[in-house]
């Protein structure tokens, strides 16, 4: 009895126990159950959110690439109208048609040098864009946008800004800036306005604008322009940049759908969960697993293919924080400052700045740094110099752009930096050798003159040895009458040995002339200095020298010894074409100048040879190229060399002799700017 009264009160625990045991499992189960199911809704709802963001995402990025496309398009129509005559009606009529292409443009201005309209054309799809307000009172964004087409010679666009219509609406515009050239002078511009509204209505697809709204917005949210039938809910948007020349557009993409509902999905949810709960939620786990083991791997790879990408670049890299602070460089900047990667991160005041311009440079970044608040910065790049370990002083080329994290948000400054330490080297070399060919031509010319030089000099000498002779035979008896002769024959012996004095000057000037600085002159001027050498060879073979200079004489900004050589080369093959085949009556070479534009001034020269073969004539211009046994044909090469340095053009124009030897005619011309616009040109700019 003891013992079972001991025994008795321990069974129920023992049952109790054991139902515990028994029920555990079951709360388990459904306590997995449960969450297995809380995990397929939310799963559930997170997918949907997922694909509608994938799917605005995906519509963002397309329309980003259509507004490129459009503008591309167009802007490849605004381009062509750059060969077309502004003056003629054909323009006109192209630019009606780019209009009709091209929906999105509104308005084509064909500007003059000073950015004054000279022509325009409205879009024939709508009203005339400057109704209600002048054009000139909204030209501030345009004229900039100009100023950096003039300064990079490429098409720029302007930010945009709002043009008010008639009741009370309006347009959010752009302009874009193409600058016009002849004969590399600037002639004017092309400015083109877009509608920013009608972009975005060309680049959402029908489909897409039922349930999207496109937009695009500054970076403090304003709306600028919108596309599409409904309004976003602001859920599930994206935004894309849209990189043009000289502008960045915020494109945004607003879904209108909602967030998914939560009954319908949790309906579904029950009624499969209970049965494929468990198996469903390691399938979604296994799926999710693999997508990001999936993309770990595609970014690792990338990450390599990057890494190795900047280590095979011999363009070093340098990025910097908004505080100046360098945050990375890769293998090739690196080698080039001969420092270390460890070395260079984190610093302030760079340790490959020279010593003496570490003060210049620090107000150059400040500068430069503070325009962190805008990313509309020129990408022209600028050139500096840098210090390597050793201390020696390198010239660079850097470029810089802004880092922008996939926010938008302006993060710092990248920038790429070239050694141009051997360019410039090069650079210097190829001068030097420029100099010496041109000495090399100049003696070479002189070299041709020797025996003209023997002809002009002995007949003053022989003048001068006639009267010293006869003055020395009337000195033995002298008297008033002796004494008078004596000294006529004294001054005669003076002019003489001026003439002689003056031919051995004009050799030895053109020889030995070295300057190669650019200075205003008279043409007249450059024409009498040559002069002399042109007559030396003009007399031995009868050719007569006309002179046809306006009055007064113009003037041109030039190098004055590298002009004297064209013209020395040109007269000389013009008398050099008659020695033979033209009558010695019409043997005449024609030195003109003339104005034929109020930037530019002609010099020709005209001889009545023979004229120019067509096979000759398309090789006249070819180094080394020579119908002479004597010649080193690098004259013409050499004059053409030297007036494209100026900016002009060389060229000539030939008409061949007839069966008797006559009516052949070749003329010379090139141009030089006119003093006026060197003057302008010579003016410094502020890149």
């Amino acid at each position: 009895m003891s013992e079972l009264s001991l025994s008795a009160p321990h069974t129920p625990d023992r049952r109790n126990a054991s139902r515990l045991r028994r029920a555990l499992p079951w709360a388990a189960l459904v306590a997995l159950l449960l969450v297995a199911q809380t995990l397929l809704v939310m799963l559930t709802i997170n997918f949907e959110a997922s694909r509608a963001q994938e799917r605005v995402e995906l519509v963002a990025a397309e329309a980003s690439a259509e507004v490129k496309r459009s503008v591309s398009h167009a802007l490849q129509d605004l381009q062509a109208l750059i060969w077309v005559d502004g003056a003629s009606p054909r323009w006109r009529l192209e630019a009606g048609e780019v209009l009709r292409r091209h929906h999105e443009l509104l308005r084509i201005e064909r500007r003059t040098a000073n950015r004054s309209i000279a022509d325009a054309i409205e879009s024939p799809y709508r009203q005339p864009l400057f109704g209600l307000m002048p054009r000139h009172s909204l030209d501030a964004e345009t004229d900039a946008a100009c100023a950096t087409a003039r300064r990079t010679s490429m098409p720029t666009f302007s930010r945009s800004f709002f043009v008010p219509q008639r009741g009370g609406l309006g347009v959010e515009v752009m302009d874009v800036c193409i600058r016009l050239q002849q004969a590399g002078q600037e002639a004017g511009f092309i400015v083109a306005t877009y509608s920013l509204a009608s972009l975005l209505e060309a680049a959402v697809a029908p489909v897409q604008a039922r349930s999207y709204e496109l937009s695009f917005v500054e970076g403090d949210g304003t709306r600028l322009a919108r596309a599409g039938m409904p309004r976003g809910a602001g859920i599930y948007h994206a935004e894309r940049l849209v990189d043009l020349s000289g502008l960045t557009l915020l494109l945004r993409a607003d879904s209108a759908e909602s967030r998914p509902s939560l009954i319908p999905n949790l309906t579904t949810a029950l009624v499969l969960g209970l049965s494929l709960g468990l198996f469903a939620l390691v399938v979604l786990l296994l799926r999710d697993v693999r997508k990001r083991a999936h993309a770990e791997g595609a970014l690792a790879e990338a990450l390599a293919f990057r890494k190795a990408m900047e280590d095979s670049l011999i363009t070093g890299l340098r990025a910097r924080d908004l505080q100046g602070r360098i945050t990375y460089v890769n293998p090739a900047f690196c080698a080039m400052v001969g420092l270390s990667a460890e070395e260079l991160l984190d610093s302030v005041t760079p340790p490959y700045w020279p010593p003496e311009r570490v003060e210049e440079y620090r107000t150059r970044q400040n500068a430069r740094l503070g325009h962190e608040g805008s990313q509309q910065v020129s990408r022209e790049g600028f050139e500096t110099v840098f210090m390597r370990k050793n201390g020696e002083r390198f010239p660079v080329m850097i470029f810089e752009a802004p880092l922008v994290d996939g926010h938008g948000v302006h993060t710092g400054w990248m920038s790429a930096v070239l050694d141009v330490s051997a360019q410039r080297r090069v650079e210097e070399l190829s001068r030097q050798q420029q100099e010496r060919l041109q000495a090399t031509a100049r003696l070479a010319t002189v070299g041709e003159m020797a025996s003209l030089l023997s002809h002009e000099l002995n007949q003053p000498l022989a003048a001068i040895a006639s009267y010293a002779t006869g003055s020395m035979n009337l000195l033995s008896e002298p008297d008033w009458e002796t004494l008078s002769m004596v000294k006529q024959a004294v001054v005669r012996i003076a002019e003489q040995a001026e003439r002689a004095g003056r031919v051995i000057k004009s050799v030895h000037d053109f020889v030995r002339r070295r300057q190669h600085s650019r200075e205003p002159i008279r043409a007249d001027q450059i024409i009498e200095s040559v002069l002399p050498l042109v007559r030396m060879q003009a007399r031995k073979s009868g050719t007569r020298i006309e002179i046809d200079i306006p009055s007064p004489a113009p003037r041109v900004f030039c190098d004055r010894t590298m002009v004297e050589q064209v013209l020395l080369n040109l007269t000389r093959n013009g008398i050099q074409a008659m020695e033979h085949d033209t009558p010695m009556a019409e043997r005449v070479l024609t030195l003109r100048v003339m104005r034929v534009h109020e930037r530019w001034v002609q010099f020709s020269v005209i001889d009545a040879g023979r004229g120019i073969a067509p096979e000759v004539a398309s090789r006249l211009f070819t180094p080394f190229f020579t119908t002479r046994s004597e010649g080193m044909g690098l004259g013409l090469s050499l004059c053409r060399t030297v007036i494209e340095q100026h900016g002009g053009a060389l060229d000539f124009d030939s008409r061949p002799q007839g069966a008797d030897g006559s009516g052949g005619r070749t003329e010379f011309r090139f141009t030089l700017p006119a003093h006026v616009l060197a003057s302008q040109a010579s003016t410094p700019t502020n890149p």
